[in-house]
C-alpha cells in the first residue's frame, strides 16, 4: 500500500509515529543535557535547586511513605510536618499528577532518582502530547512533527524554570491537551472524553492548567476565525473546482495518492454520509476527522499543494465561496464555543474536590509581601528567545533557533491562505505583549502577582510558535522568500538582543552552528522538490530532516547544559540526599514513639526535614503554611524563611515542652556542604521528659506578665514561669559592634531573641553565635548563648555584618535567662494533670484525661482551619483556639476530648464534582442517543439514494 494511502486509511498512525518519536528523542535529550552538565544521576553534582531540593523531594519521599501505609497520617492530615498540617491541600499542589505515583517503584532511599524520573517522564509526555497535536492541526511528515514537539517539551521555559519546579510540567503537559479538547469541540467529537482530559489537566496541577486553558481558548479562536466553521474541515476550492496551489516537496506523492483515491471513493461518498452531531456531513468511516488532521476529503476538483490536506486544504484558509459559509457563519462557531465552554466547566467541576480544598487553603495560607510587577526590558525578552540564556526575572522562550526561524516564515509564507498567516500572527503577538502589561499579567497568574518567577505562563507562548512553525513547514519547506523574509527577523532580533545581561558566552556559536545546519536543511528539502531521480526525491527529504535534528538537538543540550551551570552559580541549593540523611532517617526510626511525645530530627541539608528523614517537627515548607501556624511559632521565638512561608525547627527546652518534643536529634557537619559531595554528619541523640500532646490548663488563666516579647508568649502558652527577662542596656561602639549588659540568676540559661538582627553575638568567654534575620524574607530564631556565671552579670558582645540592615535592630526585651529547675517543675505539674493516654489515626486525635479534669484541655497542634473537636460523647464542633492551639473546654465530666481533622472544603468540592459528573452522565446519554438516530438516519439514506456522481456531490 502506497504511504499516502496508509496514511489515509490510519491517519492515527502518523501521530503515533511522532508522538513516540518526540517522546523518546526529549527523554534522551534531557538526560544528555544533564550527563553534560555533570549533575544527579549522570553525575556527582546535585539537581536540587531552590524549591527542587526544599519542597519537590521531601513531599515525593513522603508521598512514597503514605503510598506504603508507613506514615502516621492519612491524605487529609499530616502529622509529621508543622505539628499538623493540612495534607491534601498540599497534595493537590504538589503530588496530584498521575506521574507521581511512580515513586512507590523506587526504594525508600532513591527518592531523588524516583523525582528524576517522575520529571523526565512529564517532559516527555508533553513532547508527545506536541506533537501528536501539530499533525492533529495539519497533515504533514511526522519526523518533522517530533522534532518540533521535542523543541516545546525542552524549551528554554523547561530548563530554566520547570525541571526544577515538577508540578509545573503538568501544565505543559496539559496545554496541548485542551488544544485537542478545542479541536472535539470545535468538530462535535468526543464530548465525554473532552471533560476527563480537562478534569486530568486540573486535577494534576490546577495552576498551570488554568494558564494551560487560557492559552488552548487562543488556540481554539484562532482555528475557528481561519477556518471552515461548518465543523468539518473541507479544503479551499477554487470556482473552477481546482485547489490553490500545487503539490511541493515530500508531498506530492500524498497529493498523487489522494486523487487517486478520492476518484475511487466519490461513486459511495453519499451512501456511506453520515450526519454529524450538529446535523452537517461528515466522513461516515471517520477515516479524516478521527484525528481531526484533516476534513472530509472535497468532491469537486483536486486537493490543495502537497495533498498534505491541512485543514481546510492546502493553506488552512477555508473555502471563500462555499454557500455553506454565507448566511450561517456565526452559528457554527457558537456552538463549537458553547460545545468547548461545557467541557471546561464539567473538567473543572470533576476537579472540584481537590480544586476547592487548595483555594480555599490559599485564603488562611500565609501572605506573601505583595508584588508589583516589572515588565522586562524588550532587549532581555528578544535575547530569551536565543540559546543558553538563564534568568528568573525574564520570560523563557528559546524553542531552538531553527524551530524560531521556522514560525517566523510564517507571515512571508504565501502559500498558506493570507488569514491563517494573520490569525496566528495576530494571536502570538497579542500573546507576547500580554507577557509585559501589567493587566494581563495579572490575568495569566489569577489575579495575584507571584513571588519568584514573574513569567510562569511563558510555555503556552512557546507551543504557539511552535504550531506556527508546523503550519508553515507541515507541506514543505517554504519557499526562499519566506525564508529569507523568517531569516532577517531572526537576525534583526538576535542584534537586538546583544545589549542583554542574558546572552551567555555560548549563546551566540550555539545560534549561529545550528542556523548553519538549518540553512542546509532548507537547501536540501529545497533540492527533493525538484529533484527528478527516485533516489535523490528519497534521500535528500531524509537529510533535510536529519539536518533539522541535528540542528535543534545540539542547541537544546548546550542551552540545558549551560542553564543547569548558571542556575547553581546564581541561586540557592541544597545537596543531594547522602548518608547524612539516611543515617537520621534511621536514628529517628529507632527513637520515634509517637503519639507518646514526638520526635524533632532538628535541621539537616535541604528544608521540610521530617518529611524526609521522618519524625514530627516544626519544619515545614509549603505554599499552603498556615497564616495562624506561621504568626504562633514567629510569636514564641521560632525563625522561618521564605517570608514566612517554611517555619523551621527552635532547638529550646521550653518550646520542647510545649509541644512535647521528647525526643531531638542534634547533627554535627563532618565537612562543609558543596554541589558535588554527599552530605555527612555525626548525630547526637538527646532524651528530655515533656508533658504529653494534650494537657490541662486553667479555664482563665492570669499570665503574670502581658509583655510582647517571645519569653513571655512562651511562659503564657507552657502556663508557667520559667524565665527571668531583665531590663538590658545597650552600648554601641564607633567600630559599629555593641555590647549588652543584663543580670540574671546565677546559672540560668542565657537566651537572645534577636529576629532582624544580622551578625554574631556571644558572651564574654564564649563562642559566638550567628544571626542570620533579614526581613521579609528571613526571621531569624531566638538561640542559647552560654551560662550565666556566679557573679550573675552577662555582657553580650554583637559584631553585625558588614552592610546589613538594618543593623543591631533588636526587640525591647531581647535577653531571657530560663531557670531550668522551674521548667523542670513545670513539666511535672502538666504531665500529672494531663492526659494518660493519647491515640491517634489519620487525622484523629483522642486523649483520656483524668477523672474530674475541669479547665482547658490544650492539644500541641497548631489550631488551622479544619480542626473539630469535642468533651466526651459531645457531637464535634469547630475547635476553640488557646494561643495558636487547639483547645477544648471541660465541664469536669468528661473523661476523653476527641479532635478530627477535615480539609475546608471537601464537601462543597465533593459537591461540586458530583454535579459535574451527573452533566457528564447527562452528556454521555443524550450523544449516545444522537449517534442511534444518526446511524437510522444513515441506515435509510442510503437505501433510499443511489450513489450521486462527483459532479452533484454537495461536499
Amino acid at each position: 500500500m502506497p504511504p499516502a494511502a496508509e496514511t489515509e486509511h490510519s491517519p492515527s498512525r502518523p501521530r503515533l509515529r511522532a508522538a513516540a518519536g518526540a517522546a523518546v528523542l526529549t527523554g534522551l535529550l534531557f538526560c544528555l543535557a544533564g550527563r553534560l552538565a555533570g549533575s544527579y544521576p549522570f553525575g556527582p553534582r546535585t539537581r536540587n535547586i531552590v524549591d527542587l531540593g526544599q519542597q519537590y523531594l521531601p513531599f515525593h519521599a513522603y508521598w512514597r511513605t503514605l503510598l506504603t501505609g508507613a506514615s502516621h497520617g492519612d491524605l487529609f492530615l499530616n502529622w509529621t510536618s508543622g505539628f499538623g498540617s493540612n495534607f491534601l491541600g498540599d497534595f493537590g499542589t504538589y503530588l496530584s499528577s498521575p506521574f507521581d505515583l511512580l515513586v512507590v517503584l523506587f526504594p525508600a532511599d532513591r527518592t531523588e532518582l524516583a523525582l528524576y524520573v517522575v520529571t523526565t517522564a512529564k517532559i516527555a509526555t508533553a513532547a508527545a502530547a506536541m506533537a501528536a497535536l501539530l499533525l492533529t492541526l495539519r497533515r504533514g511528515p511526522w519526523p518533522v512533527a517530533a522534532v518540533l514537539g521535542t523543541a516545546y517539551a525542552l524549551s528554554g521555559w523547561t530548563f530554566n524554570y520547570a525541571a526544577t519546579v515538577p508540578m509545573w510540567l503538568d501544565g505543559l503537559v496539559a496545554f496541548p491537551l485542551l488544544c485537542l479538547v478545542g479541536e472535539w469541540a470545535r468538530k462535535g467529537r468526543r464530548p465525554v472524553l473532552g471533560p476527563l482530559v480537562v478534569a486530568v489537566a486540573w486535577f494534576a496541577n490546577f495552576y498551570t492548567a488554568y494558564m494551560a486553558t487560557i492559552g488552548a481558548a487562543v488556540v481554539l479562536a484562532v482555528r475557528l476565525l481561519t477556518t471552515d466553521d461548518t465543523g468539518s474541515d473541507r479544503p479551499a476550492v477554487t470556482r473552477t473546482g481546482a485547489a490553490p496551489g500545487r503539490a511541493s516537496g515530500a508531498g506530492t506523492a500524498t497529493h498523487d495518492a489522494d486523487r487517486a483515491r478520492h476518484d475511487a471513493d466519490h461513486a459511495r461518498h453519499d451512501a456511506d454520509r453520515a450526519r454529524h452531531g450538529d446535523g452537517r456531513l461528515r466522513d461516515p468511516d471517520g477515516r479524516y476527522g478521527s484525528g481531526g488532521s484533516e476534513g472530509p476529503r472535497p468532491t469537486l476538483g483536486r486537493y490543495g499543494s502537497g495533498g498534505s490536506g491541512g485543514p481546510d486544504g492546502p493553506d488552512g484558509g477555508g473555502s471563500s465561496d462555499s454557500p455553506r459559509r454565507t448566511g450561517g457563519r456565526r452559528r457554527p462557531r457558537l456552538a463549537a464555543l458553547l460545545r468547548a465552554a461545557r467541557s471546561v466547566l464539567i473538567g473543572i467541576g470533576l476537579a472540584a474536590p481537590l480544586v476547592v480544598v487548595i483555594f480555599l487553603a490559599t485564603k488562611v495560607a500565609d501572605p506573601t509581601p505583595p508584588t508589583a510587577f516589572a515588565p522586562a526590558a524588550w532587549t532581555d525578552v528578544l535575547a530569551r528567545f536565543l540559546p543558553a540564556t538563564a534568568s528568573v526575572a525574564t520570560p523563557a522562550l528559546f524553542i531552538g533557533t531553527p524551530a524560531l526561524a521556522l514560525a517566523l516564515t510564517l507571515p512571508f509564507n504565501t502559500s498558506v491562505a493570507a488569514r491563517v498567516r494573520t490569525g496566528w500572527a495576530v494571536a502570538i503577538v497579542l500573546v507576547t505583549l500580554s507577557l509585559q502589561w501589567e493587566p494581563t499579567h495579572l490575568i495569566w497568574h489569577a489575579g495575584a502577582s507571584p513571588n519568584g518567577i514573574p513569567y510562569r505562563q511563558t510555555f503556552v507562548l512557546c507551543g504557539l510558535l511552535l504550531m506556527a512553525a508546523w503550519l508553515s513547514v507541515a507541506r514543505g519547506v517554504p519557499r526562499p522568500l519566506a525564508l529569507l523574509g523568517g531569516a532577517g527577523l531572526l537576525v534583526f532580533g538576535a542584534r537586538a538582543a546583544a545589549v542583554s545581561p542574558d546572552i551567555d558566552r555560548w549563546t551566540y556559536p550555539a545560534a549561529v552552528g545550528a542556523m548553519a545546519l538549518a540553512v542546509l536543511a532548507a537547501v536540501a528539502a529545497l533540492l527533493a522538490r525538484g529533484a527528478t531521480g527516485r533516489r535523490a526525491r528519497r534521500l535528500l527529504p531524509v537529510l533535510a530532516v536529519g539536518l533539522l535534528l541535528a540542528a535543534q538537538t545540539g542547541e537544546t543540550l548546550v542551552t540545558g547544559k549551560r542553564t543547569e551551570e548558571q542556575q547553581l552559580s546564581k541561586v540557592s541549593w541544597s545537596p543531594r540526599v547522602g548518608p547524612w540523611h539516611t543515617d537520621m532517617t534511621r536514628a529517628v526510626a529507632e527513637k520515634d514513639a509517637w503519639p507518646g511525645h514526638r520526635t524533632d530530627p532538628g535541621e539537616v541539608p535541604g528544608g521540610n526535614d521530617v518529611l524526609l528523614v521522618g519524625g514530627q517537627g516544626a519544619d515545614y515548607y509549603s505554599s499552603l503554611t498556615a497564616d495562624t501556624y506561621s504568626r504562633t511559632l514567629a510569636g514564641l521565638g521560632f525563625g522561618y524563611f521564605a517570608k514566612g512561608r517554611h517555619p523551621v525547627s527552635l532547638d529550646n527546652p521550653v518550646t520542647d515542652a510545649i509541644f512535647s518534643i521528647g525526643t531531638r536529634m542534634r547533627s554535627t557537619p563532618k565537612a562543609e556542604l558543596a554541589v558535588d559531595r554527599l552530605p555527612e554528619a555525626g548525630i547526637t541523640v538527646t532524651d528530655t521528659p515533656v508533658p504529653p500532646l494534650v494537657t490541662v490548663h486553667p479555664a482563665d488563666p492570669r499570665p503574670r506578665t502581658t509583655a510582647a516579647n517571645a519569653f513571655a508568649r512562651q511562659e503564657r502558652m507552657l502556663g508557667h514561669t520559667v524565665y527571668e527577662v531583665p531590663a538590658a542596656r545597650r552600648t554601641d561602639a564607633p567600630d559599629g559592634t555593641a555590647t549588652l549588659d543584663v543580670r540574671c540568676p546565677a546559672g540560668s540559661e542565657v537566651w537572645l531573641w534577636a529576629p532582624e538582627y544580622q551578625g554574631t553575638a556571644a558572651l564574654a568567654d564564649g563562642p559566638a553565635v550567628g544571626f542570620a534575620g533579614r526581613l521579609p524574607a528571613v526571621l531569624g530564631p531566638m538561640q542559647r548563648l552560654g551560662t550565666v556565671p556566679a557573679t550573675g552579670a552577662v555582657r553580650i558582645r554583637l559584631r553585625p555584618e558588614d552592610g546589613a540592615k538594618p543593623r543591631l535592630k533588636l526587640p525591647a526585651q531581647p535577653v531571657g535567662c530560663l531557670d531550668r529547675q522551674r521548667l523542670a517543675s513545670a513539666v511535672r505539674d502538666l504531665t500529672a494533670t494531663g492526659a494518660t493516654e493519647v491515640r491517634t489515626t489519620g487525622h484523629t486525635l483522642t486523649a483520656d484525661l483524668p477523672a474530674g479534669s475541669t479547665g482547658t484541655a490544650v492539644l500541641a497542634v497548631p489550631r488551622i482551619s479544619g480542626w473539630r473537636c469535642a468533651a466526651g460523647d459531645a457531637p464535634l464542633a469547630p475547635a476553640h483556639s488557646r494561643l495558636g492551639l487547639l483547645a477544648v473546654p471541660l465541664d469536669g465530666k468528661a473523661t476523653t476530648v476527641t479532635c478530627s481533622f477535615r480539609p475546608p472544603g471537601v464537601r462543597l468540592g465533593g459537591a461540586v464534582g458530583a454535579a459535574a459528573l451527573a452533566a457528564l452522565l447527562a452528556t454521555a446519554v443524550l450523544h449516545r442517543r444522537r449517534g442511534r438516530a444518526r446511524e437510522g438516519r444513515q441506515e435509510f439514506t442510503a437505501r433510499a439514494h443511489p450513489a450521486r456522481s462527483p459532479e452533484k456531490s454537495a461536499v
